[in-house]
């Protein structure tokens, strides 16, 4: 068993600066740790990012074959923490040992698929336009890019992926897979889960080598220590999952800077589902239960959460709606990760409900007992009130779904214009309503970074063609993904050589192509050298 400190790991060093100290809560009995955890302080921040700094001046030339290595054995070296770190998390978030079973799976083969990623090569998008000289009326230089890393990366955890989107998660996997050294801040739900990813860290850190300032992990409790390491001058990216106004404090904070950085924050989202009148009667009890499923996975605290069905009025709906009502009033009731998160439901269920246009149909309270958790939840109203009020967009984390019921298709397709940006968003329909689903997708494409036909947004796969984003407020760079290889792009910019000698160039831009690399030149994708 690892012997837990409460320390911050600034480069490989525990620290214990801090007097302001926090416990993690057990969600499950609402008992809190034993373990004190301290406060990140600004001399410690301040020891982080140079630490960060002094590694960046070494791995920045790293290649992708140490890189690749690094993240292979930082994967092993989760593995090794064994049972020990998903009986941790669990007593930390009350997700259960299957669940968090299955989320180490993913965290470790993000780690290992962008070692794959690296080791293929491409991923620097190495693009050639060779000299013409002779071009009229005037000659073409020779230029060539690639992608390069940006340097010290400052990572949040997310508070309802412990393992996915957190110490060793996506942001961090994607950060040191582009050649950045990563600070992350701990949410403070899950500190001890956190810190035993910190000591597997450590320990891949010493067994390939690499500079102890590569990573580092801060604890804090309070917003200070966040504002305070998105503050300092030697960051140069945030990657954030969160609430839509922690990700935007955060983004001004960026903004604010003397140096501007990108925030990379996915936010927000209700993650919108249309059901086609045909699909509700072809299939209405599958759909009703299908939607309970997602809606009630994790007890709701998933940021692709269906949150908001819209559908046209009829006696199917309104029997399918209904239907709907019962299955979420059978389930029981799931765990939340946190009081903080029980409160901010209870509160924004409750200005929902204060809306003379909504009907709660169940739930809407919080629930008794020794865990927190929050009645599963089904409130309805009207396309006109949707449309005539946008706070009625506003995310709900937790079990909870919105009906939207319109009068006419048309009233569908002016209340669906009506949406924010999201994460997702879904249409149910049978084969034989395409057509009418045609125009819908269009406008959808607008509002939404994932599309999806008869499924629902809960599980996101980890592959090259993801896209886990969307156009605010569910992200503040809607051109990126969270999830997916190519989330490497977020911490690498592109640098182009212009009529640079040979001998000069990275070699994957170089004329004999010696990394074997597939790359575009004069405009075909080939792996073949220039002659």
């Amino acid at each position: 068993m690892t012997t837990l400190t409460g320390s911050n790991f600034i480069a490989g060093e525990q620290s214990q600066l801090g007097t302001t100290t926090f416990t993690s809560v057990n969600p499950k009995t609402k008992q809190p740790g034993t373990v004190q955890f301290h406060n990140a302080t600004t001399e410690e921040i301040h020891r982080v990012l140079a630490a960060a700094v002094d590694a960046y001046q070494q791995t920045r030339l790293y290649s992708a074959a140490s890189l690749a290595y690094f993240l292979d054995t930082a994967a092993s070296e989760i593995f090794a923490l064994g049972d020990e770190l998903l009986q941790t998390a669990d007593m930390e978030t009350g997700l259960g040992i299957p669940r968090l079973t299955g989320e180490r799976g993913r965290t470790t083969g993000q780690l290992q698929a962008f070692a794959k990623l690296l080791r293929e090569g491409s991923y620097v998008e190495a693009i050639i336009d060779t000299a013409l000289p002779e071009r009229q009326p005037a000659p073409r230089p020779d230029i060539r890019r690639m992608r390069f890393p940006i340097g010290p990366v400052g990572v949040f955890s997310a508070s309802n992926f412990p393992f996915a989107f957190a110490v060793a998660g996506g942001d961090t996997a994607s950060a040191w897979a582009a050649g950045n050294p990563v600070i992350v801040k701990a949410h403070p739900g899950h500190p001890a889960t956190s810190e035993l990813f910190a000591v597997a860290i450590n320990r891949a850190i010493a067994a390939t080598g690499f500079p102890a300032g590569w990573f580092s992990l801060l604890q804090g409790a309070t917003v200070e220590v966040g504002q305070l390491l998105v503050q300092h001058p030697y960051l140069q990216a945030v990657g954030f999952t969160g609430s839509l106004r922690g990700g935007r404090a955060l983004f001004d904070t960026a903004a604010q800077r003397q140096h501007p950085i990108p925030v990379y924050a996915e936010m927000g989202s209700v993650n919108p589902i249309v059901i086609m009148p045909q699909a509700v009667t072809a299939r209405a009890e599958s759909l009703a239960e299908g939607l309970a499923n997602s809606a009630t996975l994790g007890s709701g605290q998933f940021c692709t959460n269906p949150g908001i069905v819209f559908m046209i009025d009829s006696d199917e709906t309104q029997n399918f709606i209904i239907s709907y009502r019962d299955k979420m009033a059978a389930r029981p009731n799931g765990v939340l990760l946190n009081e903080h998160i029980e409160s901010g439901l209870e509160h924004a269920v409750a200005a929902t409900q204060a809306r003379e246009s909504i009907h709660t149909l169940t739930g809407g309270f919080v629930v008794d007992g020794d865990s927190f958790a929050y009645a599963n939840t089904v409130m309805k109203t009207t396309a006109a009130d949707f449309i005539a009020d946008a706070a009625l967009q506003n995310e709900h984390f937790g079990p909870v779904t919105l009906f939207v019921v319109a009068a006419s298709p048309d009233e569908l397709t002016l209340a669906l214009q009506s949406l924010h940006g999201n994460l997702t968003a879904t249409v149910h329909a049978e084969s034989s309503e395409a057509d009418a689903a045609m125009p819908i997708f269009d406008l959808l494409r607008e509002k939404a970074g994932r599309l999806l036909w008869n499924g629902f947004p809960t599980g996101v796969e980890v592959v090259y063609s993801q896209m886990h984003g969307g156009p605010y407020p569910a992200t503040t760079a809607p051109a990126t993904t969270s999830v997916g290889i190519t989330a490497i792009q977020r911490f690498m910019r592109p640098v182009a050589f212009q009529n640079m000698p040979d001998a000069l160039l990275p070699d994957a831009l170089k004329n004999a192509n010696p990394l074997g690399i597939w790359r575009t030149v004069n405009e075909a994708y080939t792996k073949d050298p220039i002659s």
